[in-house]
């Protein structure tokens, strides 16, 4: 079941002309379909990143077991090298990052 606040949103109707979300059962094919067509897919890579930017973010604090604070722009914990740390690893030669 799906749980809403308030419970009653449950029991809301979208009318034809407000916004729906688009429903996808296979995004694998949803995705093919994009880069045949040239078009965005459904779940664009940027949602993607974001949920699993947030995913590491917990994963750290969890570790660290405190709150940590982040900077979106950045793409850095605010005042906490310790966590910054934990946002990569070292990588072997020849191999290296470039930005």
């Amino acid at each position: 079941g799906v749980k809403t606040e308030p419970q009653s949103l449950a029991q809301t109707v979208i009318g034809p002309n407000e916004k729906h979300v688009i429903f996808s059962d296979d995004h694998k094919q949803n995705f093919l379909d994009a880069i045949r067509k040239k078009a965005q897919p459904i779940s664009p890579i940027t949602a993607a990143v974001h949920a699993e930017t947030m995913c590491q973010q917990s994963a750290i604090a969890m570790q660290l077991q405190r709150k940590l604070r982040w900077d979106p722009k950045a793409e850095r914990f605010i005042d906490d090298e310790q966590a910054n740390r934990m946002l990569s690893r070292a990588i072997r030669a020849p191999w290296s990052y470039t930005i």
